[in-house]
């Protein structure tokens, strides 16, 4: 007997997450952008400021993408473009330089703003780029300062002198005009990004929905045994789900590899009796989620395992309770830390809660006592960082007396990484002979298990709320897990 069409439907919904084809209505309005630069001049005063966006790529394999500071400050997304944006009184005027295709070009790659839209689009008048050496020029002659914003990918990896299009350009303006004063624009951008708008929050929500269902989806991969198996099921998913691209570079590492923080290879195997830590996020328009997950490749966690991930999801849960507007950054992440060196001195992978290493860094152990403990060497990360229109983004307060503010968007992601390997790169020192005589065989107990759980929050009026919802206990993966198809080879 066939069923009713009606019935298939009800059940596609019932089976379909709420989040799957759902757009939110939040969209960054050239009314925000404006505001935006607003608050960059009010900070500037009086100057030119002048921001280059992204180049156009050298082969035809990829996307364009736009830098964060650039699409932050006009929501252009297209290659070879500009922002010059003068700045009186605190009040600036800000103009596009563009670099439209030609007619022919245009039909391989589609037509780009130009002058004549600029301003419908973007809410700023266009110009030609090749009018912009004579301009930026006429402006130096001003003598007014100059604020650089610097065209770098994200600011993890910016270097003070790049040969990007935007510090080639300045150092021939600073050439023909030598007192000309240039400055760094980019803390000014950075300030401003930090408070997250509604706008923003419910861009950022939606990165972290899609991002859980790609989680979900990858728990749910039948008989995986290898790791690119569980990076393509993620990544499928971001991609049906509407998300533009991964927010970074996907981390699914087993077994050992699960102990490497950055590890991107994800060509190994991924074997029952291994944990899998899966470290993937989407990218919607423009804004990114980072979640991580760590899962057993058969489907159960073993005792060994289970004992460092509760270790780990109980230091989660004591920073969520010092994560709320008005309390302390620091507080948040030291409360994780001290936690997490109680449980590994009661399991015997450091000798005390406060004993001391020889650190394979460079150190000063005894003025920062704190940044030698043994408890270090298994858990060698912050749990803490702003998430944005880069997976790095500002928060509002930075230092040791930063504060969490409404309108920030953050991760909590403590781990604990055990590895042999961690102990064979140690100095050969008395102190660390010891610590390894001492550790070594419950090291063996726990090899090559990494963990680690993150989550993403944002703080609004009504105060902190996680919005990476995917099942992070361990019984709930295990339950999800169990409805993993069986595929017979």
């Amino acid at each position: 007997m066939r069923t009713p069409l009606s019935q298939l439907a009800a059940a596609l919904v019932a089976l379909t997450p709420a989040t799957l084809f759902a757009q939110p209505n939040a969209a960054i309005t050239p009314q925000e952008t404006a505001a935006r630069r607003d608050a960059v001049a009010a900070r500037i005063d009086s100057g030119v400021l002048i921001a280059f966006g992204g180049r156009a790529l050298v082969h035809d394999f990829s996307t364009f993408y736009q830098l964060p500071a650039f699409r932050y400050l006009t929501e252009l997304n297209e290659p070879d473009a500009a922002l010059v944006m003068v700045v009186r009184n605190k009040r600036p005027q800000s103009t596009l330089f563009l670099t439209p295709l030609d007619a022919r070009t245009a039909f391989y790659y589609g037509v780009r703003v130009d002058s004549t839209s600029s301003m419908a689009t973007y809410g700023m008048p266009g110009r030609s780029s090749a009018a912009l050496p004579a301009y930026l020029d006429s402006l130096a002659a001003t003598g007014m300062p100059f604020y650089h914003v610097p065209d770098v990918e994200t600011m993890d990896f910016a270097r003070n002198d790049t040969l990007t299009r935007g510090q080639e350009a300045l150092k021939g303006l600073a050439k023909r005009f030598p007192a000309l004063a240039v400055r760094n624009g980019m803390p000014f951008v950075l300030q401003v990004r930090a408070k997250k708008s509604d706008a923003e929050m419910a861009l950022i929500r939606q990165a972290a929905e899609i991002s859980a269902e790609g989680h979900r989806a990858a728990m749910l991969t039948a008989n995986p045994t290898r790791e690119y198996e569980l990076r393509a099921a993620l990544e499928y998913e971001f991609t049906r789900r509407g998300a533009e691209r991964p927010a970074y570079g996907s981390i699914v590492g087993a077994g050992i590899n699960g102990t490497t923080l950055h590890y991107m290879k994800a060509g190994d195997p991924a074997k029952p009796g291994d944990l899998v830590v899966m470290d993937a996020a989407a990218e919607y328009r423009g804004y990114a989620a980072d979640i991580t997950r760590t899962i057993p490749v058969s489907g159960t966690y073993t005792p060994e395992q289970r004992q460092l991930y509760k270790l780990v999801r109980d230091a989660q849960d004591v920073a969520e309770r010092f994560s709320k507007p008005g309390m302390s950054v620091r507080a948040a992440a030291d409360s994780s830390v001290a936690l997490r060196a109680r449980g590994l001195a009661a399991l015997g992978l450091v000798e005390s809660v406060d004993a001391l290493f020889d650190p394979p860094w460079n150190v000063n152990c005894a003025t920062s006592p704190a940044q030698c403990r043994q408890s270090n060497l298994w858990m060698i990360h912050g749990i803490t960082h702003g998430i944005g229109l880069a997976v790095h983004d500002p928060m509002q307060e930075n230092g040791p007396d930063a504060k969490f503010a409404v309108g920030d968007a953050f991760t909590i992601e403590p781990g604990i990484y055990v590895s042999t390997k961690a102990l064979d790169v140690l100095p050969d020192t008395p102190k660390n002979r010891a610590f390894i005589a001492k550790v070594r065989n419950t090291v063996l107990k726990y090899q090559n298990t990494g963990v680690r759980i993150e989550d993403d929050y944002i703080i609004t009026g009504k105060g902190l709320e996680r919005i990476s919802l995917v099942p992070r206990e361990m019984d709930e993966i295990e339950a999800l897990m169990k409805r993993r198809a069986k595929i017979q080879p």
